[in-house]
């Protein structure tokens, strides 16, 4: 993450995240800090990066999930320069 966006709110945030230990828990809290837009924004990137990895095309992803070709776009460029996250999160979710 860059050092533009590492504060102690992100870092009490980031401990909030580690600290849950259930689905339930998880949904419990991101009900309570997101709204329901937010959440389907999270989930729909998340949905594009697994179909993004699985070699869809921008057009079929957009049309599957309802993304921008923007979206598709900027989850791909996450995926290929960025800090591994999605990465790491879909091979822990896979197995």
């Amino acid at each position: 993450m860059s050092k533009q966006v590492k504060d102690h709110e992100m870092d009490n945030l980031m401990d909030a995240f580690v600290s849950l230990k259930s689905r339930e828990e998880a949904y419990a809290f991101l009900e309570d800090i997101c709204t329901v837009k937010e959440l389907e924004s999270l989930s729909q990137r998340l949905e594009v990066a697994m179909l993004l990895r699985d070699k869809i095309t921008y057009h079929d992803i957009a049309n599957k999930t309802g993304a921008s070709t923007t979206t598709v776009s900027r989850v791909n460029r996450a995926l290929n320069y960025g800090c591994d996250g999605y990465d790491m999160v879909l091979d822990r979710i896979k197995s």
